[in-house]
């Protein structure tokens, strides 16, 4: 591939970085070499997946390449949710303002809180004990 025939989109959701190419197509998704069909082994995770192509109606138009590292299941389906979305606002500008208004272009902050000294987990304390 000599020429740049993609769109390129990146996507975080907790730990997880999905790296999203969009070439003119059919609507295949690939995540990281296998069908979307073998790689989610939930429905809603695929559905969620793929949520910014069903909103603007151009889930025939393109195949979707993702590399997804890190984070589980539910944060890779929302990573790649991410950079599709991204990816086709810079195949369209347009597109922008409807994907914008769904809140998919908004990166989701909420990560594990870190687990603090004295406590079992992120808030957890120690069963307290009168006697």
């Amino acid at each position: 591939m000599a020429a740049k025939n993609y769109f390129y989109g990146t996507g975080r959701r907790k730990t997880s970085v999905a790296r999203v190419r969009l070439y003119p197509g059919t609507g295949n998704v690939t995540v990281n070499g296998k069908d979307i069909q073998d790689y989610f082994g939930l429905e809603t995770l695929r559905v969620i997946a793929k949520q910014p192509l069903a909103l603007t109606e151009l889930e025939s138009k393109f195949d979707v390449v993702a590399d997804i590292k890190g984070g589980g299941f539910t944060g890779q389906a929302g990573a790649l949710r991410h950079g599709i979305a991204r990816a086709l606002v810079n195949s369209d500008r347009e597109l922008r303002k409807t994907l914008k208004k769904a809140g998919y272009l908004t990166r989701d902050p909420r990560m594990k809180e870190r687990k603090k000294y004295g406590l079992k987990k992120a808030r957890r304390a120690p069963q307290f004990s009168k006697r």
